[in-house]
This record gives structure tokens, sequence and C-alpha cells, in this order.
């Protein structure tokens, strides 16, 4: 015999409800019953027929429970569960003796009424619990029991109880460590990373950034940032709809996910802007990797499945882009000695407008040259023109 997880049906508190729970709850009642099993052989060897067949009922019980939370019955299995438990442990203790050990079975159930019930409840069902506790202790004060075994095999049965609870309490508690640790990484994926893209989020790139800063003030290696702009991206939403747009924004993700280092990173910035920050890279080979950028979703057309007369973006105003195709616009600039964070993003904004400026889908460096003081522009051709 032993305690299964309470569950509860849709109606339920909603950690219940999650797989993980019901997944618990079922393997709870497979432990349970091979319990059972070793409980029906170990009471006919020590010649007591009533709790040994007692177990063949418990283990008919834990079985309709599986079926019933296979089926989603789960008050139906939370009902078996604890008739089960709570009538287990007390014929086990009224036959052989409080120093049975079956008493230990109840206090499995703190944990599930604590993570289970509702709030409201668990006070009243810890109460409850340890109210049924104390009676049955209260009772064999004054209660003789009615099929005593050998004390040594009194002692048999209260070791194996001892060790089934001591390793289910482990089982549970790993269980629910490794539930915690989930939830904390799921948390923190939330926090910090973009819903639609996977992409870092801007708050957690705005601190990455300024992390960055720190190490290049002490390092002196060169680091560079690129902000990307999907150009006419208002127009491709208007056009063809929003979850066209997420298509796209998600696509170009998957681009830069594939097309930068992993040590690099990379964040949606704002609704259509995408930040990147390379570690250990000077502006000449950021403008690679811009270049690279640019290349690969010029490739990669993310509009290749819709009718070319759908949407004409980019052929007005950027050369080198067909109709159908998304493009971006990147701005390059590289982290300098009194930069702080919010200046370093603001160049590298001027250089990607002075991109949108240009023409569109193109590459800026800002301040690519450190004598003449200005920005240079490399057009989709590939020539690079001073400002």
């Amino acid at each position: 015999m032993a305690g299964g997880h309470s569950s509860n049906d849709s109606r339920g508190p909603a950690s219940i409800r999650r797989p993980a729970f019901w997944q618990l709850a079922l393997r709870c009642t497979q432990i349970a019953a091979t319990v059972d099993v070793a409980f029906f052989g170990l009471f006919l060897a020590l010649d007591s027929p009533v709790l040994a067949w007692v177990n063949v009922i418990s283990v008919a019980m834990y079985v309709a429970a599986y079926v019933a939370l296979k089926r989603k019955h789960n008050r139906v299995a939370v009902w078996l569960i604890w008739t089960e438990v709570l009538v287990h442990a007390a014929l086990g203790i009224v036959m052989i003796g409080w120093g049975s050990g079956f008493h230990y079975y109840l206090l499995m159930f703190i944990p599930a009424i604590c993570l289970s019930a509702p709030r409201r409840w668990v006070f009243r069902g810890l109460a409850g619990l340890w109210g049924y506790y104390v009676a049955l202790d209260i009772l064999m004060w004054f209660v003789a029991p009615l099929q005593p075994i050998p004390q040594s095999a009194l002692h048999v049965v209260h070791v194996f109880n001892l060790t089934v609870v001591f390793a289910m309490f482990s089982y549970l508690s790993v269980f629910y460590l490794g539930m915690v640790i989930r939830a904390q990484k799921q948390l923190h994926k939330a926090a910090t990373t973009d819903a639609l893209t996977g992409l870092l989020n801007r708050r957690q790139m705005q601190y990455l950034l300024e992390q960055e800063v720190e190490r290049f003030r002490r390092s002196g290696q060169p680091v560079s940032l690129l902000l990307m702009d999907l150009d006419h991206f208002k127009r491709i939403n208007d056009t063809l709809g929003h979850e066209t747009g997420d298509d796209i924004l998600k696509a170009f993700a998957n681009i830069l996910r594939q097309e930068l280092r992993a040590q690099d990173l990379v964040a949606r910035w704002g609704g259509e802007e995408f930040l990147a920050i390379l570690p250990q890279t000077t502006p000449d080979a950021a403008l690679q990797t811009a270049e690279r950028l640019r290349g690969a979703l010029a490739a990669h057309n993310a509009l290749a499945a819709v009718p070319a007369d759908s949407v004409t973006v980019g052929t007005s105003d950027s050369e080198g882009a067909s109709e159908g195709q998304v493009t971006v616009s990147i701005g390059v600039t590289d982290l300098r000695a009194m930069d702080t964070a919010t200046t370093a993003v603001s160049r590298a904004d001027t250089a990607m407008y002075q991109s949108k400026e240009a023409g569109r889908n193109r590459v800026t460096v800002y301040d690519v040259s450190a004598l003449s003081g200005h920005s240079a522009t490399r057009d989709p051709v590939g020539s690079l023109s001073p400002e």
C-alpha cells in the first residue's frame, strides 16, 4: 500500500491539470499496486490471510484509479486513492498494531494536500488528516490488535513500511524539485526571451549590453553592434496581415540564429528591429557579417510563397530587391572608450536610418573611417561609398 498523489478534474486548481502531475499520479498508482502485491505475499507468509486479501482489494482500487486517470475521471481517481490509503492504514493498525508502521502512509498526503488542494482547503485538509492520524493513535492506546503477529514479524512489517514510505517520499521530493527547477527555467525564459521569435527580449539585451560595455572597458577587445530593421514592414502587415508579418519575423530570427556565431548575442529590439552584439569583432568584420545576413535574407525570400503581385516591397526605393521580397536595413557601429549602452545603440540606430535614407536594403557603418569621421554605406551590389 502506498499513497498516490492527489489530483482533481478540470475544475480543480490549475497546477493539478498539468501533464506532469497526471504522470506522477499514474506512476504512484502503479507503484502502490506493486507494493500491495508484495504485501499480499508478505501477509500470507505471516499467516495473516485477512490482511493478505485486503491487499487484493487495494490492488483492484489502484487499477481502477489508474484507468480513471487515463480517462480523465480525476475525481473518481482521487476518491479511490484516498479511500484506499485511509482505510488500509486503519485496518493495518487495528489488525496488527501501531508498531506495524501503516500510519506512515498517511503522512504522504501532506505534500499532496499542500500542492494540489485549493488554498482555502489546505488548512482544512491538513487539520482533517492530523485529526484522523491522532484518532488512530489514541484508539490504539485502549484497543488491543485484533490479529496480532509475532514481535519479530511486526518488526519486519514496520521496516518494510518505513522503507516504502522513505522511498516514496524520496521519489516525490526528486519529482517536486525537478518540477520547481523546470518552472524556474520556464519563468526565466519567459522573462528574458521574446515570445514570438524565441530571441532575447529588449530588457535582457539591455542588461547584457551593459555587461558587455563593462567587459570592453576592462579588456579593450573590440565589440560591434548591428541594428537591423526589416524594410516596409508596416506595409507588409497592412497588405498581407499580421500573421504573415509574424511568420516573416520568425523566419528572420531563424536566419540570425543560423548565421551568427555561438558567442554572438541577438535580440528582438522592437517591433521589426533586431539588435546583435558581436564580441571580439571589428567594424570591418561586423560589416561582412551584416552583408552575409542581408544576403541570407534575400536568399531565403520569406515571401516566396506569396504571389508577387500581392505585395510590392522594396522595388521603388530599394535597388537590388525584387517584388515580393523582404529586405533589411542594417546599421553597424563598435563600442568606444566613453560609451554607455545607450550611446552605442544610438550610433547604430543613426547608421541604420542612414541605410533607410540611402534607399534601404543596405548596410551602413557608422564612422567607419577614423580619419574622415563620417559614415559609409554599402549598397546592395557591394560598393562602399562615403556619405
